[in-house]
C-alpha cells in the first residue's frame, strides 16, 4: 500500500487526521532511491501517519490532506530545482526525468522557497521543516550562480522553522518526538535553526562564529574563510556547532547527525516500499526516474573521494557506511518476486560503488582529516586489505542467487582506489563480468592543473585502468570497454587546457565522447567557491576561471567534435 496522497486514500486506512506531510518536487516514486519515500517509510514504521503531496502548483494542492498534527515535511525532490529546470548555459530545461510524461512544468524555481510559502498561505501556524539536497546546500550564505549574487541561508529565504542538512533520517525522528510532546527544537544534531540573539544558546557543543553574511556578500576574501571554516568544523566527530550573523538574526548548524549504523541501514532499506510510481502519476504518463532504480540496489552511503565539484562531501557526508551481506540478498530476493523482473539487477552501490567495505578508523575516532582520503593519493589509513573484495564478494553472492541471471553496477567505481589494492587484479579481472558493456568512468579531465583543482587523479591512472580492463575483457572473450566522463569550463580551464583534453580524447579514447558536461557551480562545493573567488581557498592562490557561457559552451563542442577552432 502507498503512502496517501488524497483524502481517500487517508480515509481507506481509517486514519482521521496525518501527523506528517512531506511536499516534494518530484512525482512519488515509493522506493528506497527516493528520500521522500525513504523518510515516509521510517516515520511510519515508528508509528506515525504519513502522507505526501507531490508537485503542488497552487495552495489549493497544500490543502488537498488537510493540516497535519506535527508538521510539514518540504524538499524540492531528488534534484535541486535549479539545476533541474537550467542548463549550464542557463537555458531552461525541456525535460524532467521525476515529472509524468517527462516535460518540465512541474516542479518551480527555488522550489523549497515556494512551497513553504505555499504552506504558509494555506496553514499560518503548522511547524514546517525543509530539507533535501537543495535545502542542504544552501544552509549558510551561499554563491548562487543562477542570479550571480551570494544569498543568505535559504533557512531566513524561506522562513521555515528548521533545516535538515544531509541524510535526514535520525534528525527527522527527533524532530516529530519534540513537536509531538511539546519540546523545542534546539540542539538536534544535523539540523540548522535561526534565532535573533544567542544569549540564550546551550552550552553542549563549542560554538565557532564564521564571517557574517553582510561580510561574505562583499569580501571574496571573507567568502573563503567562510568556507574553510564550514568544510573543517562539519562533522559528526568534532562536535562544533557553527554560528553565522545574518542581518539581525543568527543561523545555527548543529553538528551532522552521526551516520546510520550498518543495522539502521538494513532495516531501512527492507521496509514495505511499493518500488513503483504512485497509479495516480502513473497514469498522468512515464516517469523516467523510476526505469533506472527499479531493480536496483543501494550498498553503501557517503563518498570519501572528496572531488572539489561534487555535493555528496557536503550532503552524504565523507563517512562511509554499509549494509550487511544478508541485508542485501534480502532485497535482491524481494526484486526477484516482482512481476516485472527479468532477472537482471541493474546496479549495486551508491554515489561510489567499490567504497563497500571500506572503514577508516582515525576519521571514525576523530572526523575528517584536513587533507584528503584521496588526494593527491589514496591515504594509507584508509580499510584493511580485504576491504578492496568485499564489494566483489557480494556481486558474486548477488548473483548465485535463483532467477538472477545478471548484475551489473552502474553506479561510479574509483579506479584509483581499484589500483592502489593489493588484489587490483583480481578484482578488475571480476568486474569485468559485472560490467553490461561499457564501464563508465569519471577523469574529468587530462590536464594535470585542472585536475588538480578537481581533487581528482592523474589521467596516467586512468589510462592504466582502461588498458588493464580492456585486457581483461577480450581474454575473457567478453567485447567490454572503459568509456569516460568529461566536464569543461571548471576552474582553472582555459584554451590551452582544453585543447590538451583534446588531444586527449582524440589520441587515446578512440571515440567520440558523448558525456561531456560544462561545469554548473551549485552552492556549498569547493569548486563553486573557487569559481566565485577565483582563488583556491586553501592556499589563496589564483585561479584562472571562464565565466563566458559561448566560451564554455565552444569548450564542450570541441571536446565531443574533436577540432581545433
Amino acid at each position: 500500500m502507498f503512502l496517501p496522497i488524497t483524502m481517500e486514500e487517508v480515509q481507506r486506512r481509517k486514519w482521521n487526521k496525518l501527523d506528517i506531510i512531506f511536499v516534494t518536487g518530484d512525482a512519488y516514486i515509493d522506493h528506497p532511491s527516493f528520500g521522500v519515500a525513504l523518510l515516509g517509510r521510517l516515520l511510519e514504521s515508528k508509528g506515525y501517519k504519513v502522507g505526501i503531496i507531490a508537485q503542488p502548483v497552487s495552495v489549493e494542492d497544500i490543502k488537498r490532506l488537510g493540516r497535519p498534527n506535527l508538521f510539514f515535511g518540504v524538499t524540492s525532490g531528488s534534484v535541486d530545482s535549479m539545476v533541474a529546470n537550467y542548463t549550464a548555459s542557463k537555458k531552461k530545461r525541456k525535460s524532467d526525468d521525476y515529472t509524468p510524461g517527462g516535460i518540465n512544468n512541474r516542479r518551480p524555481d527555488r522550489a523549497v522557497i515556494q512551497y513553504v510559502n505555499m504552506i504558509k498561505q494555506a496553514f499560518k501556524d503548522v511547524p514546517i521543516v525543509v530539507g533535501g539536497i537543495e535545502a542542504s546546500l544552501r544552509r549558510f550564505a551561499h554563491y548562487d550562480w543562477w542570479s550571480d549574487k551570494v544569498r543568505k541561508s535559504i533557512l531566513v529565504d524561506s522562513k521555515a522553522d528548521i533545516l535538515v542538512y544531509g541524510m535526514g533520517e535520525h534528525a527527522v525522528l527527533e524532530i516529530a518526538k519534540r513537536i509531538e510532546t511539546g519540546k523545542n527544537l534546539d540542539g538536534i544534531l544535523g539540523t540548522v535553526i535561526w534565532k535573533s540573539e544567542l544569549d540564550k544558546l546551550d552550552e553542549s557543543f563549542e560554538i565557532v562564529e564564521i564571517p557574517p553574511f553582510e561580510e561574505v556578500s562583499q569580501s571574496k576574501d571573507a567568502y573563503n574563510e567562510m568556507y574553510k571554516k564550514i568544510i573543517h568544523l562539519t562533522d559528526p566527530m568534532k562536535k562544533i556547532k557553527i554560528v553565522q550573523k545574518q542581518d539581525t538574526r543568527y543561523v545555527i548548524q548543529y553538528p551532522p547527525s552521526m551516520p546510520l549504523s550498518s543495522k539502521e541501514l538494513d532495516e531501512l532499506y527492507l521496509l514495505p516500499y511499493e518500488r513503483r510510481v504512485h497509479p495516480f502519476y502513473e497514469n498522468l504518463g512515464r516517469v523516467k526516474a523510476i526505469e533506472t532504480v527499479r531493480f536496483s540496489i543501494t550498498a553503501v552511503r557517503g563518498c570519501f573521494g572528496n572531488c572539489s565539484f561534487c555535493a555528496i562531501t557536503h550532503h552524504q557526508g565523507t563517512h562511509v557506511t554499509f549494509r550487511s551481506e544478508e541485508s542485501i540478498l534480502e532485497e535482491v530476493k524481494i526484486l526477484t518476486k516482482m512481476p516485472d523482473f527479468r532477472g537482471t539487477i541493474v546496479d549495486v552501490g551508491g554515489p561510489t560503488a567499490n567504497m563497500y567495505g571500506y572503514t577508516c578508523t582515525i576519521r571514525e575516532k576523530n572526523g575528517q582529516c584536513l587533507k584528503s582520503c584521496m588526494f593527491p593519493k589514496v591515504c594509507k589509513s584508509i580499510g584493511r586489505e580485504d576491504s578492496a573484495i568485499k564489494f566483489i564478494n557480494l556481486l558474486q553472492k548477488i548473483k548465485s542467487l535463483p532467477k538472477v541471471n545478471h548484475v551489473f553496477v552502474g553506479s561510479g567505481i574509483r579506479h584509483d582506489l581499484i589500483l592502489y589494492s593489493t588484489d587490483a587484479q583480481y578484482i578488475i579481472e571480476n568486474l569485468v563480468d559485472y560490467t553490461s558493456g561499457q564501464l563508465k568512468l569519471a577523469p574529468e579531465h587530462a590536464h594535470p592543473n585542472v585536475l588538480k583543482l578537481m581533487h581528482k587523479p592523474s589521467i596516467e591512472l586512468f589510462l592504466e585502468f582502461k588498458k588493464r580492463f580492456e585486457e581483461a575483457s577480450r581474454r575473457k572473450g567478453q567485447e567490454k570497454y572503459v568509456i569516460g566522463y568529461f566536464i569543461v569550463g571548471h576552474p582553472g580551464e582555459g584554451e590551452k587546457e582544453n585543447l590538451y583534453l583534446m588531444e586527449f580524447v582524440k589520441k587515446h579514447l578512440g571515440y567520440i565522447p558523448q558525456q561531456v558536461q560544462i561545469f554548473t557551480p551549485t552552492p556549498g562545493t569547493l569548486s563553486t567557491t573557487m569559481y566565485y573567488t577565483q582563488k583556491d581557498p586553501f592556499t589563496g592562490e589564483k585561479i584562472f576561471v571562464i565565466k563566458d557561457e559561448k566560451t564554455r559552451e565552444k569548450f564542450k563542442q570541441r571536446i565531443i567534435f574533436q577540432r581545433r577552432d
